[in-house]
């Protein structure tokens, strides 16, 4: 391919833009610097104060803050009460960790397929893979879009099902006028650094249910507890006394994260905003391109969209996806690909499953990649990856 060609007045483009970016600001690393210059860094009181916050901005009873959007998933298999010879339904389009956590608690993931119109978890093929084993449903908001969340629900309920929303892409998104984090059973979120708010890592389980809720505290904090009225043991013997009553781990989030996320949390509909702004460009400039399939939205998901993710129409266009990926590369626009089919992995492989087994996921992945979505994008850096994709698709095309 040829270089970025000038347009415009502009210099050929000499950075690269990455698929995501945090966007940390002054009120941010003062927050964290508060912290680090108090008495507390963890087990203090901004992990509370960022729990609080995230209820009142997503309408749940209750949320659990931890170390990471994987500890929140396996926090909430170990709430759900999943086990040996359990089964636990999920996508393959989604990071290893959707289906590991089932793993963690020695289930067994099952794969069922997506929609190829909007890439998340197709609610009949949830229907067709469960069987008497099946214990919970984990369903993956893929790009920040809300999977089908009521026919979900409905299956669940009709069949005795957990409903865990995997929502590590969809912290501002709504359903049908409700905020992701207060619709499922249990809602994971992630604050990884390409999240829409970020504690450089971290997570959160989010809950209406109390006894859901006093599972998960224990599930992250070594099983331990303070609290008198679920305590075993007797006399207690002082203010010092705790009991470990379950197993548990040591999934907490430090207070300097708390900190960062609490002030991150604040500017969240400005994030939102910008990233919808950004999304409705890339929208309406792709829809003219016969060389790409543009992602569908369900009319119930007021979405803040994590990923912008473009297809390949191989009917259209004459390269691989790697060619194009390459090329988009070479025009200092950075793709990533999210992501490989789970169950293609070796290790799952190892555990007897077969390439085959979700045949709309698989195809839907061989033409997808992530192009630059984050609020800190400038115009000009919006007008160079649109100028870029559409670059390529012409090179390319047929």
């Amino acid at each position: 391919m040829e270089k970025l060609a000038i347009k415009g007045g502009f210099p050929v483009r000499t950075s690269k833009l990455y698929y995501g970016r945090q966007w940390i600001n002054e009120d941010d690393i003062a927050a964290v610097e508060d912290v680090l210059r108090g008495d507390l860094i963890t087990c203090g009181p901004k992990v509370d104060e960022f729990e609080t916050a995230l209820c009142d901005y997503t309408g749940a009873k209750h949320a659990v803050a931890v170390n990471s959007g994987t500890s929140a998933l396996h926090c909430a298999c170990i709430a759900a009460g999943i086990g040996e010879g359990d089964e636990v339904i999920t996508t393959p389009i989604t990071f290893a960790a959707s289906a590991n956590c089932a793993l963690y608690c020695g289930a067994k993931p099952v794969f069922a397929d997506i929609d190829p119109e909007n890439y998340n978890i197709d609610p009949d093929s949830i229907r067709a893979h469960i069987t008497d084993k099946t214990r919970a449903v984990v369903a993956v908001d893929y790009t920040g879009q809300a999977a089908k969340i009521d026919e979900i629900r409905k299956i669940c309920d009709e069949n005795g099902l957990v409903f865990i929303e995997d929502a590590a892409h969809s912290i501002g998104t709504s359903y049908n006028g409700r905020k992701v984090g207060s619709l499922a059973d249990m809602t994971c979120f992630s604050f990884h650094p390409v999240k829409t708010i970020t504690g450089g890592e971290g997570g959160a389980i989010l809950t209406n249910d109390d006894e859901l809720y006093k599972k998960l505290v224990l599930a992250h904090t070594h099983g331990i507890t303070h609290d008198e009225s679920m305590m075993e043991g007797a006399p207690h013997e002082g203010m010092w006394y705790y009991e470990m009553i379950s197993l548990g781990y040591n999934y907490r989030m430090t207070d300097f994260q708390a900190a960062l996320l609490i002030s991150q949390l604040s500017r969240i509909d400005s994030f939102v905003a910008r990233r919808k702004e950004i999304v409705k460009i890339y929208d309406e400039e792709f829809a003219k391109v016969p060389q790409l399939i543009v992602q569908k939205e369900i009319p119930e998901s007021d979405t803040s969209r994590h990923l912008y993710v473009i297809r390949l129409n191989f009917d259209n266009i004459s390269c691989t996806r790697r060619e194009f990926f390459d090329a988009m590369s070479a025009e200092n626009v950075q793709c990533q690909i999210h992501y490989v089919p789970v169950y293609w992995f070796p290790y799952y492989e190892h555990l007897g499953y077969k390439k085959g087994l979700c045949p709309k996921a698989e195809e839907v992945y061989k033409g997808i990649m992530s192009i630059p979505l984050y609020p800190k994008m400038t115009d000009r850096d919006v007008e160079d990856t649109v100028h870029a994709v559409k670059k390529v698709c012409s090179y390319y095309a047929k």
